[in-house]
């Protein structure tokens, strides 16, 4: 389950992480202002299922998507599957009970939005979890299969987002609340290094996440962000051509063999990234080590540590070094 902004295969999207930030920020406000009010937050259980349009997309879909995972079920009133699909998704948001929103889009209706999405036919079920894309599944399917997605959506929206969900209250009426949350600390200096990137300028990057993590050094998106534009100062100006040849023809070269898997990962090539620097942790010794194993870490740092492929290397780097 994999979401669809991401800039680069395997490299982190420094916009999914600030979405990520945000929406961990809006939950923890709404549940703090939900407790506030003794409950007050809770939403009627005929909020749970809302039919959505272009107009009222951003609203409905995109900003109440940092509160809780929104799935869409593309849908046309001429479409057979979709009359069996569509009430047993609703029952299932029903069932779920606030753990997740389902938004119906008719696409007859809706022409962009389906253009936007990518959907080649109907019915077709995506997922948003603050402000990313997730492709669920197409045509009918059984609900067991559809349960064991849901649940899949759920986990990763509250390990990677924070996202619990919404309370409902039977009592309670009027839409799901959209809560605003107030500016960070660092977002004008984030945005700066967002701004910094897309320009070209990694130094000017680099710094402006360095002086994030001197305030405050578990900030997530600056430690992923100084990581990417790490790496991608370093592949600037190389030859990929002359990179591959040397790394190719002299495997026990360990400055080649880091240069490779630096180029493999900004390719998307994750696996291969590790793999080199994992065999090239095994077969050296002393300072040569050293210098695979830091960068091997390095590049952990970029993908993200709760990224699977992040475990496996880091499994097989474990059975290397001892």
């Amino acid at each position: 389950m994999q979401p669809r902004n991401m800039s680069m295969s395997g490299v982190v999207d420094l916009a999914a992480v600030k979405a990520a930030q945000e929406a961990k920020a809006k939950a923890e406000q709404a549940r703090a202002e939900a407790a506030r009010n003794g409950g007050g937050g809770a939403v009627s259980p005929s909020s749970l299922v809302i039919d959505v349009s272009e107009a009222d997309f951003e609203r409905d879909v995109l900003q109440r998507s940092t509160e809780v995972p929104v799935v869409i079920d593309f849908w046309a009133e001429w479409c057979e599957p979709c009359k069996q699909l569509s009430p047993l998704l609703e029952r299932l948001a029903t069932e779920y009970n606030g753990r997740f929103v389902l938004a119906k889009i008719d696409v007859d209706a809706n022409q962009m939005l389906m253009q936007q999405f990518g959907v080649q036919g109907i019915p077709a079920v995506f997922a948003v979890v603050a402000g990313q894309a997730l492709p669920l599944f197409q045509g009918a399917a059984p609900e067991s299969q559809i349960r064991g997605t849901l649940d899949q959506l759920i986990q990763v929206a509250e390990e990677r987002f924070g996202l619990v969900g919404i309370t409902v209250d039977a009592d309670a009426e009027g839409p799901a609340p959209v809560v605003e949350a107030p500016p960070g600390p660092y977002d004008a200096l984030l945005e700066a290094a967002v701004q910094a990137l897309d320009a070209g300028d990694m130094a000017g990057a680099i710094q402006a996440y360095k002086n994030v993590l001197s305030d405050d050094p578990g900030n997530t998106e600056a430690k992923l962000g100084l990581g990417q534009a790490e790496l991608l100062q370093r592949v600037q100006g190389l030859d990929p051509q002359k990179v591959r040849t040397d790394a190719a023809q002299n495997p026990g070269d360990v400055r080649a063999q880091v240069a490779a898997a630096d180029l493999d990962l900004v390719g998307g090539h994750v696996e291969d990234a590790f793999g080199r620097l994992v065999d090239t942790v095994a077969r050296s010794a002393g300072d040569d080590r050293e210098t695979a194993r830091v960068r091997l870490l390095e590049l952990f740092e970029v993908v993200g540590g709760d990224d699977p492929r992040v475990t496996t290397a880091r499994t097989a780097l474990a059975r290397v070094l001892f």
